[in-house]
């Protein structure tokens, strides 16, 4: 089990910290400290951040080729042309799929979507859905969350007399597909203000372009942001700028309007969605609707977002509840392979990267496992199965290393990839495995520091417990919703004594329980604390209660509800010894 690096996060420029507390009525500096952190550093960036507004989306038309695409979707709508939405088998992708399909039918458009086989059709735009568009007819295929390094797919859709849209937010390559549009902001011609949104954000905003171009008001797609927030939840898209505006929107229409398909899968998932943050879709939903893609057919994902009737609802969302467990139960066995594979790779020789190969594992939960062993090992992961006698799976990376530019020098040994800085897919002939895993790993060595080897908690500022008052926790609440960018804020207690007996708590006892308190001039402060998979700390615990000992602690703060009575909690993110 790792020991961290405890880092506090660097301010540039100290001075703001101070003079943003002044512009804040004497601000907290812990608080000041954590909204310079994430980019707030005036009275007019607070005001933004904590009063965000619909009103400050970005122009749709700003996204190069967004007037092409519009004008071409709008043409379907007045001309009443067949269209097929291509979208993908992840929560992005069916959730983008959900989104285009309600807007384009309630446009009285006949409208279809297709959603790949992970291990029939592979991913991405393919010629499976391209035929199925010609097939039923089609004119248009709009691709979501797909599509822009398809180049000779876009030109098989051309030899088959369709218009393509694409509209991703995947890293491009040298060559853009030719297109009728092709929306992604990543595009390095692409002059739109904010570039990571989501597959289903993209989406959206071309919803809100074709609905300007038909002359309707572009606010009439809002009540689909429901769906744009779930994508940005599980896709792990930063939740700043137009994201956590998007993020924060969607949020209250899941709480108050949620659609039929999403309250059963809540249901489900034991989620109450009146209380629904970032964290539990990650947690509740995201896994679910996941789940299908994984282990079976995605589209009934889509179905299940799309369906109007409560009844077929709460079929499909105990379907894929048996799916989800399912892939829970393979998960399990494939992790303990892949870290018993991982141990003997490590054993032989100091390897900066894993790159693991089982024939027989799912290729639909090696994503899953990939970062359960880099978790575990702190390396650059990629998980390997066979399918039709190639070998094809996913790679994670860790905070500082791309991993998708660390597999562009290795293009030679594969077939084909593509992805993210922290996650990618890949595919490469089973016999240029061992070449590919010595390449890896002098590519990753080349760009990895000493220091990228030791795994870091990072957290915002110290904090006292007696300035965690009414108005530090009124302020702090206000920076949700959290996701990457702006993280739930972490704040370091020292000095710290136990308060009371401190215990194992869950199924399976791997959660802690105790109460901490601190001297203040004005007396003890005390605050239970939750320690959600740190039981290996409860030695450390009895040891500074028996002697006496301080101990500091990393954590978060935030409400616990139990029998009606809502009352303030640390969570504990590590622990260690007041001298370690």
């Amino acid at each position: 089990m790792h020991t961290y690096r405890w880092e506090l996060c660097h301010v540039d420029r100290p001075e703001r910290v101070a003079a943003l507390q002044t512009a804040l009525n004497d601000l907290p500096e812990a608080l000041a400290r954590c909204l310079v952190l994430r980019g707030i550093d005036s009275l007019e960036a607070a005001r933004r951040f904590f009063r965000p507004a619909l009103k400050h989306l970005h122009d749709p038309f700003l996204m190069q080729d967004m007037t092409a695409a519009a004008e071409r979707v709008a043409r379907a709508v007045r001309r009443r042309e067949r269209v097929l939405v291509y979208g993908d088998y992840d929560v992005d992708g069916t959730s983008a799929t959900a989104l285009m399909t309600t807007f384009l039918r309630r446009q009285g458009l006949d409208v279809d979507y297709f959603i790949p086989n992970r291990f029939t059709d592979g991913y991405g735009l393919g010629r499976a859905g391209i035929d199925a568009a010609a097939e039923q007819g089609a004119a248009l295929i709009i691709a979501l969350d797909c599509g822009i390094t398809a180049t000779e797919e876009a030109d098989y859709a051309r030899a088959r007399g369709l218009d393509l849209i694409i509209c991703d937010h995947h890293t491009a390559h040298d060559a853009l597909p030719r297109a009728v549009a092709v929306l992604d902001p990543k595009r390095p011609d692409c002059a739109y203000p904010f570039k990571e949104l989501s597959g289903c954000g993209v989406g959206f905003k071309l919803v809100q372009a074709t609905l300007t171009t038909l002359g309707r008001d572009p606010d009439e797609a809002m009540d689909l942001l429901d769906l744009v927030a779930v994508s940005i939840a599980s896709d792990i898209v930063p939740v700043v700028g137009e994201n956590r505006l998007l993020m924060q929107e969607g949020l209250r229409r899941l709480a108050e309007r949620p659609r039929p398909g999403l309250r059963a899968l809540a249901q489900q998932a034991g989620l109450d969605l009146a209380a629904v943050s970032t964290e539990r879709i990650v947690f509740g939903l995201g896994p679910r609707i996941n789940a299908a893609g994984r282990l079976g057919d995605a589209a009934e994902a889509v179905e299940l977002l799309l369906t109007d009737d409560p009844a077929r609802a709460d079929e499909l969302a105990k379907k894929l509840e048996a799916i989800n467990e399912q892939r829970r139960r393979i998960d399990l066995q494939t992790r303990d392979e892949a870290i018993e594979q991982a141990k003997r790779h490590l054993s032989g020789r100091m390897r900066h990267a894993l790159v693991l190969h089982k024939a027989d594992w799912h290729q639909g939960v090696i994503g899953i496992v990939a970062s359960r062993v880099l978790e575990r090992y702190h390396r650059p992961t990629v998980m390997l199965c066979t399918v039709d006698g190639a070998a094809k799976g996913s790679a994670r990376s860790i905070d500082g290393l791309n991993i998708f530019e660390a597999l562009q020098s290795c293009a030679d040994l594969l077939t084909r990839f593509g992805g993210h800085a922290h996650a990618a897919g890949l595919t490469l002939p089973v016999e240029n495995i061992s070449a590919f895993r010595d390449r890896l790993d002098d590519v990753v060595e080349a760009a990895m520091t000493p220091d990228m080897l030791i795994p870091t908690k990072s957290y915002d500022a110290g904090l006292h417990l007696a300035d965690i008052d009414g108005r530090f926790w009124a302020v702090l609440r206000q920076f949700a919703p959290h996701g990457p960018g702006n993280l739930t804020p972490v704040f370091r207690g020292t000095n710290l004594q136990v308060a009371g007996e401190p215990r194992l708590v869950g199924t399976d006892q791997r959660h802690l329980r105790f109460a901490v308190r601190q001297s203040s001039p004005d007396g003890d402060v005390c605050l239970p604390v939750i320690g959600f998979d740190l039981h290996r700390h409860l030695p450390l615990l009895q040891q500074s209660r028996r002697q006496g000992r301080p101990f500091e602690m990393l954590f978060s703060i935030n409400e616990n509800t139990w029998r009606g009575r809502t009352t303030l909690q640390l969570q504990a993110r590590d622990l260690r010894p007041a001298d370690a």
